[in-house]
């Protein structure tokens, strides 16, 4: 009762403020939030569970929100339910994540959770409570600037919206970030901080670099107008924002200096298990430790937020995987340990390099996942926590993505099953007795995340500062707002209910209308990948046959595969549904069958279709701008790393002077750049259609995979 009293106080005081509001000028960059360089401010409370209040009137659980990047369905034990055939015993064997099946027994497995078909999107998703179509549904890079709206003119999310972790913080909860954002970079705002983080470790791109944190071409795929010569790494809190420095390495657990080099990074300066290979005399040769692979920093750091956390507060922790996006790179170390676990579990060598790094890389983050769930332990945290794993969209299964999203269809930026439909579960001492070990079929968005923990830390999801901004917006003529349009899930993951019973925007392509999907136009990535992929035919073939990564941007411009359209489909996998492929997902959750054809389904079919289309008029889609110089410039500033560029003169805090040698660097690397962008309209298509055929895109290119010699 007294919980109840004191939400209702406070949805009752946000809606009283919301009354009051006006229309809000231009944003000014946010102000930051609690930290010491590396370590966690001790806030000198007493060491016991109390609630986030204080005052002991309503406990409110420690909330683990854990998001893995391109996760494959088939990647995760638990979906690997069959070992009659000898291919089934095989992926058995080569699939190891002890700690995340176990969480699943001991929690709910969501088997209807779905987001958008890539990065970006699904990540400004769950940041703002928006279905992506109402918020961002490109990987815009992160230097675009549209200057004539100060507001969704960027990459990511709007400046206006709230973010979760504001919501978060109005609970009562301390809020930490660590690893990927991909939800904008551009201002303070964009920041996690600028969303209510109180201190973030991590990177603002789609991948980068696990060992040295650069930017090369495999990691995204993209060259972007700096030529991708920064590094990607950064530490926000509230006296230090800005690079990941040796020093602060040092305190993350490595010793070593990963040597990058401020040149233009199309090949990865080491290799996937770390070692320098350069070979071009400016660093000797040099194997990191596994301590400097970055998602080891990225866990020691999360470790150490738990076990510094004051327990008068409740902690809501993001926790955002690079695992398991490309560049497929992995300690040594774990590549022996998944030989010797597949031996053990009766498994033949696996014959694909990509799908054994793969591998490796997901018993690496299972094993992370379990160092989480000890530290929550150690401090008896873990019977009062939420624990909220899931996926930001199916695996990605072009090589070198290498992902098996098996028995589903497709994969990453494709809207079917395998692309959209991704791994998640619920866990931890938060849950339900009665709901241990259950599944949970009703369908789920990520963007039902946000108004869900809003629910559990007891504030009011309603986007008053967003819908403030709308006037302002209306006035000059810019697009608006939408509204948060996620919904609480939590009453029906605890009931067994179906809280999306109608029409869900998947994107501008598809339609979900349990149990009815509505797939329309063309679509990459469409087949079946089977047991074990990707696998020696498939290595063999992929040069001439495809998939093929289909997304390669060279200075913001699209880079096909082939000119020939009907060779980019092959290369691609690419299916036709033109104006709609219908499926049953309850019955026909692997789409093979399409039902379009069936004349008993052709009202259902053609209602979907008129659905889809008057729900496309309300995707919002600002001008985001184009790639802008000053963010290379900054950059260069920052001694080369990325971070934001606009209305950031007094963000950075705490950065040591450049060194003379900085100076030359940063000078020489400013000059080159901007002698660059001066002469990018005059590149020629040619030159841009070589570059992608010498580096490993387009048939005939450099080895993406290969069969593993001892097969």
């Amino acid at each position: 009762a007294a919980c109840a009293v004191a939400v209702a106080a406070a949805l009752a005081l946000l809606a009283q403020r919301a009354a009051g509001s006006s229309a809000a000028p231009p944003p000014a960059p946010t102000s930051v939030a609690a930290g010491h360089v590396v370590g966690l401010a001790e806030d000198g409370g007493p060491r016991t569970a109390q609630d986030g209040s204080g005052d002991g009137a309503c406990k409110k659980p420690h909330v683990v929100l854990i998001l893995a990047d391109d996760y494959g369905w088939g990647n995760l034990g638990v979906h690997r339910h069959f070992n009659r055939t000898e291919d089934q015993k095989q992926a058995q064997a080569e699939v190891h994540t002890p700690n995340l099946d176990h969480l699943v027994r001991h929690g709910v497995l969501l088997e209807r959770h779905y987001a958008y078909k890539i990065c970006s999107p699904s990540r400004s998703s769950l940041q703002s409570g928006r279905l992506a179509v109402h918020v961002n549904t490109v990987n815009t890079g992160v230097t675009y600037w549209n200057l004539g709206d100060n507001v969704s003119g960027f990459a990511g999310i709007p400046r206006n919206m709230t973010g979760i972790a504001q919501k978060m913080k109005e609970g009562g909860y301390k809020t930490h970030m660590v690893g990927k954002w991909d939800a904008g970079m551009a201002t303070p705002q964009h920041t996690p901080l600028g969303r209510g983080y109180d201190t973030w470790l991590g990177y603002f791109q789609h991948a980068n670099d696990y060992w040295n944190e650069g930017m090369p071409l495999a990691s995204t795929g993209n060259l972007d107008i700096c030529e991708n010569r920064f590094v990607d790494f950064s530490l926000y809190n509230e006296t230090y924002r800005g690079p990941v420095t040796k020093a602060i390495r040092k305190e993350l657990g490595c010793e070593m200096c990963p040597g990058h080099l401020q040149i233009p990074n199309i090949k990865s300066q080491v290799n996937a298990t770390g070692c320098n290979q350069l070979h071009n005399g400016s660093f000797s040769n040099y194997c990191l430790s596994d301590s400097c692979y970055g998602e080891a920093m990225f866990n020691q750091h999360a470790v150490n937020i738990i076990h510094r956390h004051n327990l008068s507060h409740p902690l809501f922790l993001f926790y955002s995987f690079h695992l398991l996006h490309t560049p497929l790179q992995v300690p040594e170390s774990y590549l022996s340990q998944l030989d010797r676990l597949v031996e053990e579990s009766g498994g033949r060598p696996i014959d694909s390099a990509n799908r054994r790094l793969y591998a490796a890389m997901v018993l690496y983050m299972d094993t992370m996942v379990g160092n989480l769930v000890a530290a929550l332990e150690d401090r008896d945290m873990y019977r009062d926590t939420l624990i909220v794993f899931m996926a930001d969209n199916g695996g990605p299964v072009y090589e070198p993505g290498s992902a098996n999203n098996h028995p589903l269809k497709g994969g990453k930026y494709s809207d079917w099953e395998g692309g959209v439909r991704t791994n998640a579960f619920v866990s931890g001492g938060y849950v339900p007795e009665d709901r241990l070990g259950k599944a949970f079929e009703g369908v789920i968005s990520i963007a039902d995340w946000y108004p869900t923990l809003c629910t559990i830390a007891g504030v009011d999801y309603f986007d008053f500062e967003a819908n403030a901004t709308n006037h302002y917006l209306f006035q000059h003529g810019l697009p608006t707002l939408p509204p948060v349009d996620g919904r609480p899930q939590w009453d029906n993951i605890v009931s067994g209910a179906n809280g999306r019973p109608d029409p869900f925007h998947l994107s501008e392509r598809a339609l979900l209308h349990w149990p009815f999907k509505l797939v329309t136009a063309k679509q990459e990535y469409s087949f079946y990948q089977g047991e074990l992929f990707p696998n020696c035919t498939t290595v063999m073939e992929y040069s001439e046959n495809g998939p093929l990564f289909a997304d390669m941007k060279i200075f913001g411009a699209s880079m096909k595969l082939s000119t020939n359209e009907t060779v980019q489909d092959q290369l691609t996998l690419t299916s036709d549904c033109g104006d709609g492929c219908l499926y049953n997902v309850l019955e026909d959750p692997e789409e093979h069958e399409d039902l379009s054809s069936d004349p008993s389904y052709a009202d259902i079919r053609s209602r979907l279709l008129q659905t889809l289309k008057d729900m496309n008029r309300g995707i919002f889609s600002p001008d985001r701008g184009s790639a802008t110089l000053q963010a290379c410039l900054v950059g260069a500033d920052l001694g080369g790393f990325y971070g934001p560029f606009v209305d950031s003169e007094t963000f950075y805090a705490g950065l040591e002077p450049l060194s003379s040698q900085q100076q030359r660097v940063r000078d020489k690397v400013k000059s080159d750049i901007t002698g660059l962008n001066a002469s990018l309209d005059r590149i020629p298509e040619a030159t841009k259609e070589e570059f992608v055929a010498n580096h490993g895109i387009k048939p005939g290119g450099s080895t993406l995979d290969s069969c593993l010699p001892h097969i």
